[in-house]
C-alpha cells in the first residue's frame, strides 16, 4: 500500500514531465538563483546582450521515470536548464509504472518510435515492477524492462559505461576506466520454461530454405527442470569493436577483451572478430601512442574470472574492457563499487537507425530510482541525493542532440551557434558542479553529515553556474580596431611607373595569388637595397 501510494503521489506531481498520454512538452521555467559568486573562474568570453532570449535547444527525447531521481531531475531542469534554454522541442514520455499501466504500455512504444526519429535520448531511472509490486501498485501485469525494448528498437550495439572523475577528489580509480557491454543477446532475451522428465530439442531452421538441423539434444531425467534458450547475435560486433577502439584511443587507455571462451566455446567468435578489427585497423595507432606497453604490445584477452580480479587490482585505471551482455553487466557493477558507487558511472546505449545513417544514443544514470531516499522525502525527512550521474547523462544527451542538428545543417549559422553554446554550457555546468564538490559543498555521500541536502545542493550549483555564465557575457563586443590605408596623393602616384612596380611584384609573387610571403618579401627588399640593417 505504501509503495502504491508513493507511486501515485509521484504521478500526481509530474507537472510538465508527467503525462499518461504518449507525450508532453517540457515547459521552460525561470530561475531565482542569479546571485554572484566570489569564486575565481577563468571564463571563455562570449559577447551577447544580457537580455538575449533563451537558446532553442535541439530536439531530444526526454523519458521521465519516478521516485527520488525523478524529483531531483525536475529540480535541476528547473534551476539549471530552463533559465538558459527553450526546451519546447523536447518530447517527453512518462514511463512511470502508472503511465505504462494506464496506456497498456503504448507510451513505451511511442518513446521508442520517438527515439528512432530523433536519435538523442535522456532517460531517468525507471521501475520494472516485480510480482509483489504489481499487487502493491494495482497494476494489470508485470510490465517488462523498458531497456530491453529500447535496445531492440534502436538496434543496440553497445552500452558504454565509464567512470566519472572530479579533479582533486579521490574516488576509486585514479584515471578513467571505459567499458563496452554488448547491448543485445545473452540471458536477457532468453526463452525458458519449467518442465519435467523428457527430451529437449533445440532445432535451427534456416531462413533460406535449407535443411533444418538439431543444435542441441538432451535428455531430462529430473522431475523438475528449468530449460533456457538464448543466442548471441554477432552481426554488430564489428561496429562495437570500432566504437570501443576509437574511444580507447581518444581517452588514451589500454583495451582488453573479456570472455569465458575457454568454457563457453560459442564466445570465441566475439574475441576473434574484435581481434581481427584491432589488428587490421587499430594496432599501429595504439603502438605509436604507447598504449600497448602494459599489455605486451598486443590486444590482450582476459577470462572473465581474471577480469574480476584485475578490476580490483588496477586502481590506477587507464584501461578499457569490452564484453558480452551479461558479463558486461556484472563487471560494470564491480567497477561501480571500486569507484565508490553507481552514481559515479555513466551509462550510454549506442544504437543505429534502421537505414544505418545515424547513431542513436540514449543516456541515463547507471543507478536506480533511489527508493530509500524517496521514502524519506515522502516522510518529510531531509534527503541528500548526489545528482552527478543524472547530470552527466542529461549533458551527454544535449550534446548529442546538438551534434545531430549540426550534422544535418552544417552551413546554418544559427545551428553552428547553438552547437557552440550547448558545448560551452555543458562544460560550464560541469565545472560549476565539480567545483561545488571541491569546495566542500557537496552532498552527504561526499561531504559527510554536514553536506548539503538535495534541494540546497541543486540551488548552490545553480548559483555558481549562473555566476560563471555571467562572467562569460559582455553587453557588447569591444570595438574592432582597424587602421585604414593611407591615401597617396595622385600627384605623387604619377611620378612612379605603375607597370614596372607590378612587374616587380609579380617576380616575387611566386604563388601567383597576389601576395608575397615573408621570405620573398625579404629577398625583394635586400635586392632593392632598402632592407633595414643591424646597427
Amino acid at each position: 500500500r505504501l509503495l502504491s501510494s508513493r507511486c501515485l503521489s509521484a504521478a500526481s506531481k509530474k507537472n510538465a514531465f508527467g503525462s499518461s498520454s504518449a507525450s508532453s512538452i517540457l515547459r521552460p521555467a525561470t530561475s531565482s538563483f542569479l546571485a554572484t559568486s566570489p569564486n575565481a573562474y577563468t571564463p571563455t568570453i562570449r559577447y551577447q546582450s544580457t537580455e538575449a532570449p533563451k537558446v532553442k535547444a535541439p530536439p531530444m527525447v526526454y523519458i521521465a521515470g519516478e521516485e527520488m531521481t525523478h524529483y531531483a531531475t525536475q529540480l535541476l531542469i528547473e534551476q539549471w536548464i530552463n533559465p538558459h534554454f527553450d526546451t519546447s522541442s523536447w518530447e517527453t514520455y512518462d514511463l512511470s509504472c502508472k503511465a505504462r499501466d494506464d496506456t497498456d504500455d503504448e507510451v513505451l512504444a511511442d518513446a521508442v518510435d520517438a527515439g528512432k526519429r530523433i536519435g538523442a535520448i535522456f532517460k531517468e531511472p525507471t521501475i520494472t515492477p516485480s510480482a509483489i509490486q504489481v499487487q502493491e501498485m494495482g497494476l494489470k501485469k508485470a510490465w517488462g524492462s523498458p531497456n530491453g525494448a529500447m535496445r531492440r528498437g534502436w538496434n543496440g550495439i553497445t552500452i558504454s559505461r565509464d567512470t566519472i572523475h572530479i579533479e582533486g577528489i579521490e574516488l576509486g580509480y585514479k584515471n578513467q576506466v571505459l567499458f563496452e557491454r554488448h547491448a543485445v543477446g545473452g540471458e536477457y532475451g532468453a526463452g525458458w520454461n519449467e518442465v519435467g522428465e523428457g527430451t529437449l530439442l533445440t532445432t535451427y531452421i534456416p531462413q533460406d530454405g535449407g535443411a533444418p538441423f538439431v543444435v542441441d539434444k538432451r535428455d531430462l531425467t529430473d522431475k523438475h527442470n528449468v530449460c533456457v534458450v538464448y543466442h548471441n547475435p554477432y552481426d554488430n560486433v564489428r561496429e562495437l569493436a570500432h566504437l570501443f577502439f576509437k574511444r580507447c584511443l581518444d581517452h588514451e587507455v589500454t583495451p582488453y577483451i573479456v570472455t569465458k571462451k575457454t568454457v563457453f566455446k560459442w564466445q570465441e567468435g566475439f574475441w576473434a572478430t574484435m581481434k581481427q578489427v584491432f589488428d587490421d585497423q587499430y594496432k599501429e595507432q595504439f603502438l605509436k601512442a604507447g598504449l600497448l606497453d602494459r599489455s605486451g604490445g598486443e590486444l590482450q584477452h582476459l577470462i572473465s574470472d581474471a577480469a574480476t580480479m584485475q578490476l580490483i587490482r588496477w586502481t590506477d585505471g587507464g584501461f578499457g574492457m569490452a564484453a558480452h551482455n551479461y558479463d558486461g553487466d556484472m563487471l560494470t557493477d564491480q567497477i561501480a563499487q571500486v569507484h565508490r558507487s553507481p552514481g559515479f558511472i555513466t551509462s550510454n546505449l549506442v544504437g543505429r537507425s534502421d537505414d544505418g545513417s545515424t547513431l542513436i544514443k540514449e543516456f541515463e544514470a547507471s543507478h536506480g530510482t533511489v527508493t530509500d531516499l524517496w521514502l524519506d522525502h515522502l516522510a518529510g525527512k531531509e534527503t541528500s541525493l548526489n545528482p552527478l550521474g543524472l547530470v552527466e547523462a542529461l549533458l551527454g544527451a544535449m550534446r548529442h542532440a546538438a551534434q545531430l542538428e549540426l550534422d544535418a545543417k552544417p552551413d546554418d549559422k544559427s545551428v553552428v551557434a547553438m552547437h557552440a553554446y550547448v558545448n560551452n554550457f555543458s562544460d560550464t555546468l560541469r565545472t560549476a558542479l565539480h567545483n561545488t564538490f571541491r569546495y566542500g559543498q557537496g552532498t552527504r555521500d561526499m561531504s559527510g553529515p554536514t553536506g548539503f541536502t538535495t534541494e540546497d545542493f541543486i540551488a548552490k550549483v545553480a548559483w555558481r553556474l549562473n555566476r560563471y555564465l555571467e562572467q562569460q557575457i559582455e553587453e557588447q563586443a569591444p570595438p574592432e580596431l582597424k587602421e585604414e590605408d593611407l591615401a597617396i596623393p595622385s600627384e605623387k602616384l604619377s611620378a612612379f611607373d605603375q607597370k614596372a612596380i607590378l612587374k616587380l611584384f609579380e617576380k616575387y609573387d611566386k604563388s601567383g595569388e597576389g601576395k608575397i610571403d615573408f621570405k620573398n618579401f625579404s629577398k625583394m627588399l635586400m635586392k632593392m637595397g632598402v632592407a633595414p640593417k643591424k646597427h
